[in-house]
């Protein structure tokens, strides 16, 4: 394969995060505050990494190619912080996972930024970090299932993440409990109740 040529670290560095999250697609906000990279540096490595095709720039953010991924397949990933199950519910049965990203995906909440998501084995999961880097938290969505998991990347940080995992469940909920999604719902699990509505 081609060589790589990252201008050090920090490029090398900004794969592996990408790599370790099994980014489908990743904002650059969310990835500046979970590597703790300088706005203007992370640009210029993502600009790199660009020119290069190892990612590509979308609509909804930046994705790793087949050329990155080829890349980093030959490189050890290390896990970054310790990673706990914060909250575990049950969701409406007939709730679509992609229902709910097309409604959270790019979305920040308080202090939360969006980070990316990642797709496959019959699970979604939707990631967020924290403005200040310090807790990152993935929602994990499987049939009827939700499991919030934090991964504390700096210090002490459990308190946080289980505060943020609640604000990131309200406004989870939020998104299919509105007025158009539970009209829907209802209708498909009593389909009679549109007659006498």
């Amino acid at each position: 394969m081609e060589s790589i040529d990252p201008a050090g670290e920090r490029d090398l560095g900004v794969l592996r995060v990408i790599e370790e999250e099994d980014l489908a697609s990743f904002s650059f906000e969310g990835l500046k505050r979970r590597i703790g990279a300088h706005p203007e540096t992370l640009s210029r490595v993502l600009d790199r990494l660009e020119e290069q095709s190892i990612i590509e720039r979308r609509d909804d953010g930046y994705t790793m190619t087949a050329k990155g991924r080829e890349y980093l397949g030959v490189h050890q990933v290390e896990a970054v912080g310790e990673r706990l199950t914060l909250l575990k519910t049950m969701l409406p049965p007939r709730l679509a996972p992609e229902t709910l990203l097309q409604a959270l995906k790019g979305r920040w909440f308080g202090s939360l930024r969006w980070l990316g998501y990642s797709q496959g084995s019959g699970e979604l999961v939707m990631k967020w970090v924290t403005d200040d880097g310090r807790v990152q938290l993935d929602a994990r969505f499987v049939p009827a299932e939700l499991t919030i998991d934090g991964r504390l990347l700096q210090g002490n940080s459990l308190a946080a993440a289980v505060t943020a995992a609640h604000q990131l469940l309200a406004h989870i909920s939020k998104s299919y409990a509105g007025p158009r999604y539970g009209r829907t719902l209802l209708a498909e699990v009593f389909p009679s109740y549109l007659a006498f509505n």
